[in-house]
């Protein structure tokens, strides 16, 4: 069983900066990928980014190709997600999750879920 907080979410002007982090319980974290969604009001939850167990492969969606970056701190438990040159279309509630190993981009992947940080970008 793998619990996970997110933390960071809040208010920041377009082309600002946010940095997420979540934190997961338990001593096995360093044999789970991890993955960042999103889900915006009225639409379906999205991938956002990932990263596996070692943090030596990650993989980014096109929408934030060259703004976000996904990073892990084994020895803290703890997922990252750096956010630059943010967007009013980056608004959205954002979730962490986690998976055995290997990253995956595809939400029915993942076994364990946060409970979301909510980012707003102002344009």
């Amino acid at each position: 069983q793998v619990q996970l907080v997110e933390s960071g979410g809040g208010l920041v002007q377009a082309g600002g900066s946010l940095r997420l982090s979540c934190a997961a319980s338990g001593r096995t974290f360093s044999s789970y990928a991890m993955g960042w969604f999103r889900q915006a009001p009225g639409k379906e939850r999205e991938f956002v980014a990932a990263i596996n167990w070692s943090g030596g492969s990650t993989y980014n969606a096109d929408s934030v190709k060259g703004r976000f970056t996904i990073s892990r701190d084994n020895a803290k438990n703890t997922v990252y997600l750096q956010m630059n040159s943010l967007k009013p279309e980056d608004t959205a509630a954002y979730y962490c999750a986690a998976r055995p190993v290997t990253l995956s981009a595809s939400e029915r992947n993942y076994l364990y879920w946060g409970q979301g940080t909510q980012v707003t970008v102002s344009s």
